[in-house]
């Protein structure tokens, strides 16, 4: 009820001025004290283990609310296992003019175009070089694009350029090639473009050290040919994962009624939940299984997050969910999680990935 009163004293305001805000706060309860203190209790049911690394529990905060100002000291303090940083770009940009960002409240939803605002790799990697240790207490992604600036042609040394920059500072790695805000940005998605760009990044997180993992983002707005064919790229060249899915520019359900429905830009929150999942299980079959997928859009709630595992995400992340479910949102969704799978009959969440699948679920 006080996050429900206080989210609709602040959804008054201008959305990037309450993410300033927010920010803002989040640098108070990252104060190493006072982190450790808010941290929730482990539920070693929800423990995970993908591409090397071990995670205290699926649920992780997506790309897209750290823009590089390294809050995640605060972010893990509210409970979330991972955090994904970007996305980051190898030089700084401002992003897309003003207003960028849309809530959609009746929906559910936000709507934003802000456009890779980032200070750009350096300055990224100056913040995470100088966390502490204890500062970082679960796993740290990193997300990385191009500039708006940079043709398609020259992307691959942008990305390049930012692996250089920040791989040896995050736990994971995450290309980000399907952000409908990046003019062009999707046509390396293409199988010959994605296939070029993705075999010389996974080489340059493998010469890390130690190697990194390299997962690529994927468009909930891919045909199944063309989701087929990324997928398959992804396989051939020794990408460690696939995160499905990113924002749509598809205006699903009731979002058409909204005069925000005309702005352009990606839409995120409930009403992407279908494609993403739609997206997900398709990725799931084609994958067999050989690499971890990240299920990410429209994760509301901590059904929408068992639903996503069940479809065969090891993972899932959330910021829209986030936005309108508070603070206390990732402890919510673990304790609800720990029940659902006592529920279904699972002693830990890895067991349920996939579940759907292996009980014939159409």
């Amino acid at each position: 009820m006080l996050w429900r009163a206080l989210r609709f004293l602040l959804f008054r305001f201008d959305p990037e001025r309450v993410h300033r805000l927010a920010l803002a706060a989040l640098r108070v309860l990252g104060f190493r004290p006072l982190a450790r203190a808010l941290r929730p209790r482990p539920r070693p049911s929800l423990a995970v283990k993908a591409f090397g690394l071990t995670f205290a529990h699926p649920l992780g905060l997506a790309a897209g609310f750290d823009k590089g100002e390294v809050v995640v000291p605060g972010l893990f303090a509210l409970g979330f296992s991972h955090v994904e940083v970007g996305t980051i770009t190898p030089r700084p940009q401002a992003g897309n003019p003003r207003p960028r960002l849309f809530r959609l409240e009746s929906e559910r939803a936000l709507l934003n175009r802000m456009g890779f605002n980032n200070a750009g790799a350096q300055a990224c990697a100056r913040r995470l070089a100088a966390l502490a240790r204890s500062d970082r207490p679960g796993v740290l992604g990193v997300n990385v694009g191009k500039n708006k600036a940079t043709p398609n042609e020259q992307a691959k040394e942008d990305y390049l350029a930012c692996l250089g920059a920040l791989g040896g500072l995050a736990d994971y790695l995450v290309l980000n090639v399907s952000s409908p805000n990046t003019p062009g940005l999707r046509e390396l998605q293409r199988e010959e473009a994605l296939h070029d760009l993705l075999a010389a990044c996974c080489e340059k997180a493998r010469s890390l050290s130690p190697p990194r993992p390299l997962l690529v983002k994927l468009a909930p707005d891919l045909s199944e040919r063309g989701l087929d064919e990324a997928v398959e790229v992804a396989l051939a060249v020794g990408a460690s994962g696939l995160v499905a899915t990113n924002t749509t520019l598809e205006r699903p359900g009731g979002v058409k009624r909204h005069r925000v429905a005309l702005e352009e830009g990606g839409l995120s929150g409930a009403p992407l939940a279908g494609l993403a999942l739609r997206a997900l299980r398709r990725i799931y079959t084609r994958t067999g299984k050989r690499i971890p997928i990240v299920g990410v859009g429209g994760v509301m709630s901590a059904e929408d997050a068992y639903a996503r595992i069940r479809a065969g995400a090891t993972l899932v992340q959330t910021y829209t969910g986030y936005i309108y479910g508070g603070p206390c949102f990732p402890a919510r969704v673990q304790k609800k999680l720990e029940e659902m799978l006592k529920h279904d009959g699972f002693s830990n969440i890895c067991d349920a990935v996939g579940a759907d699948d292996r009980e014939g679920f159409r």
